[in-house]
């Protein structure tokens, strides 16, 4: 089986999931390759979808970005705040200068912020919030360097018809390679383990 490294990113770029509430759960198969591009459940995900209408989630947003407006404040940091709906989810993007330190290692501090973001969301709502939030262009970005790496492990899988491990992975990550491994024939990818140290497996398909 062949191991493959992700390539790091020390700084986030411009322009695009995340933390589960504390209610919701990232143990299974479903929550990397749900519709949604993390940790929520497929049941819950497929919940929060029919019973929230555009209207809630864009008032989601706006909850999520006076939050992100006040924890800016308090940190004393410079940014500017965008709420919308994309895709069906609520999104709040935070662009500026000097914000690297609220993405931290490989999105980690990003992933806190956005779960205390949605769980700021879902004491106003009492509804569970598939909030997305994105400094500095970091997810997007992000999404750029993981399709890479699911083609290149794709590649090799069908050179060499042995399955490929990858490193370890946020549900964020994971689902960024699911989508590109799912979109190409001959090839499959599937989770392993527990987190942090969950990971995908891209292996010929039977």
């Amino acid at each position: 089986m062949t191991e493959t490294s992700i390539p790091r990113t020390e700084e986030p770029v411009d322009e695009e999931e995340t933390a589960t509430l504390a209610v919701d759960g990232d143990d299974t198969e479903a929550d990397d390759t749900e519709a949604d591009d993390d940790t929520d459940t497929a049941a819950s995900g497929a919940r929060s979808k029919k019973a929230v209408g555009e209207g809630d989630l864009f008032r989601q947003s706006e909850i999520a970005a006076d939050y992100v407006e006040g924890l800016l404040d308090i940190l004393d940091y410079d940014g500017d705040i965008d709420e919308l709906v994309a895709a069906g989810r609520p999104m709040v993007e935070v662009v500026g200068e000097r914000l690297q330190n609220l993405v931290g290692q490989r999105g980690a501090t990003l992933e806190a912020l956005q779960e205390l973001t949605r769980l700021a969301v879902f004491r106003q709502t009492g509804t569970p919030s598939r909030l997305l939030l994105d400094v500095g262009g970091y997810r997007a970005n992000r999404r750029k360097e993981l399709a890479a790496v699911a083609k290149n492990a794709v590649e090799k899988v069908k050179e060499y018809g042995e399955p490929v491990r990858l490193e370890a992975m946020s549900a964020f990550e994971r689902k960024c390679v699911h989508d590109v491994v799912n979109a190409m024939s001959g090839v499959v990818s599937e989770s392993e383990g527990v987190e942090p140290n969950r990971r995908i497996v891209v292996r010929p398909a039977d």
